[in-house]
């Protein structure tokens, strides 16, 4: 989370809106928060449920009194899921490099085009 905080203003000029959540307490979450150099300044919803996890197509562990694994969604401004990273443990999450990144290469395929 603090590489999407260092890199929120190329994310912003890109048009894109970081959101997070955990299984964590709203303690905890504002721990983490306020914890990182600088803070983490993007909205972070607490408390998911299992529930809340199917409703997002997100894998469920159930050790350690269950939690959501990562799951990650870039959404296009038309509400479109055009990239996805599901995991079922702590490899395979998406850097803040590769967003942006993939934003850009989405945002310029778009214009050459004519789609934008």
């Amino acid at each position: 989370m603090a590489a999407f905080q260092e890199q929120k203003t190329e994310l912003e000029a890109l048009g894109a809106t970081v959101i997070a959540a955990c299984v964590d307490t709203k303690e905890q979450v504002e721990d983490v928060a306020n914890n990182n150099p600088g803070g983490l300044t993007f909205p972070m919803a607490y408390g998911v449920t299992k529930e809340d996890a199917d409703l997002l197509g997100s894998w469920w562990s159930e050790d350690r009194d269950g939690y959501i694994q990562p799951t990650e969604y870039l959404i296009s401004r038309g509400g479109v899921v055009f990239g996805a990273m599901y995991a079922s443990g702590p490899i395979g999450r998406m850097g803040a490099d590769e967003v942006i990144r993939s934003i850009t290469n989405r945002e310029r395929r778009a214009r050459e085009q004519g789609t934008q």
